[in-house]
């Protein structure tokens, strides 16, 4: 009988090295741990990949190649069914590799400059300018770049929030991204893109008190959850993420993140 493809012995790597990476992170968990989980021995392990890295490689193909296959069909779309497209699908995507995208978030950088991070940084310029449109200028790229990132955070930081909920609002918050400005918009003040907020331009006459109220956001959450704790530390360890980034991506103030970031 021919053995279940499912549970060869790479797919059985790959499995407890995702369980492994959870448990322990990357840099923590040895492929000797790896074998004595499946007892198999370290030279088994090196057959299937030749170093530590290539299993996480391997395990973020999938998220890859799903990625690519959605902006190939994308690509044969008019302008706005093409910009929906990459967004929902995206986002499904996103939701369909929750579990090894939140476990390797903050390792994908040790992935290397070779083929998997070129495919990667090739997928996210293409979504870009998918979303973006043709002849954008900088404001459209932007917005498109900021929609990206509103279809990708949330999936990492949100882990007690089911998919379904967290796809309508991740959804809904896109839709406000890139929904249009108001033909009559020129002729109120200018508001900040990313936070909705006036400019410092328009609070010139505004006492200090007035104009931190009118900064900021309806609805912003004044603290963070534990999770989202743990996460914007992370990433400011790890140094991908500014502080205004972070702030940006769990709707926070600059003060909230810098608060939870110096406080033990």
């Amino acid at each position: 009988m021919t053995a279940d493809p499912a549970d060869d012995t790479r797919t059985r790597i790959l499995r407890a090295a995702l369980d492994l990476f959870a448990e322990h992170g990357y840099q923590r968990t040895s492929l000797r741990q790896i074998g004595e989980r499946l007892r198999l021995t370290k030279t088994a392990i090196l057959y299937h990949f030749p170093a530590k890295e290539h299993l996480l490689a391997a395990l973020v193909e999938p998220l890859v190649a799903d990625l690519e296959a959605l902006l190939d069909s994308a690509q044969k779309q008019p302008t706005e069914r093409a910009r929906w497209t990459v967004l929902e699908g995206w986002l499904d995507i996103m939701l369909t590799h929750r579990r090894p995208l939140g476990m390797l978030f903050h390792d994908i950088a040790l992935i290397g400059r070779g083929d998997t991070y070129h495919r990667l940084m090739e997928v996210a310029m293409r979504a870009n300018d998918l979303i973006a449109g043709p002849n954008a200028g900088r404001r459209e790229r932007v917005l498109a770049v900021q929609a990206v990132g509103a279809c990708s955070d949330p999936v990492v930081f949100f882990t007690d929030v089911s998919d379904e909920a967290l796809r309508a609002d991740m959804l809904d918050g896109a839709r406000r991204l890139l929904a249009p400005l108001p033909a009559d918009s020129a002729a109120e003040p200018r508001t900040d893109a990313a936070a909705g907020a006036p400019t410092d331009a328009t609070l010139g006459s505004a006492t200090p008190a007035e104009a931190a109220s009118r900064r900021r956001r309806p609805g912003r959450p004044p603290a963070l959850g534990r999770e989202q704790i743990e996460a914007a530390r992370r990433m400011h360890a790890a140094g991908t993420h500014s502080v205004d980034a972070i702030a940006a991506a769990l709707g926070v103030s600059r003060a909230t993140v810098y608060r939870h970031l110096t406080t033990p």
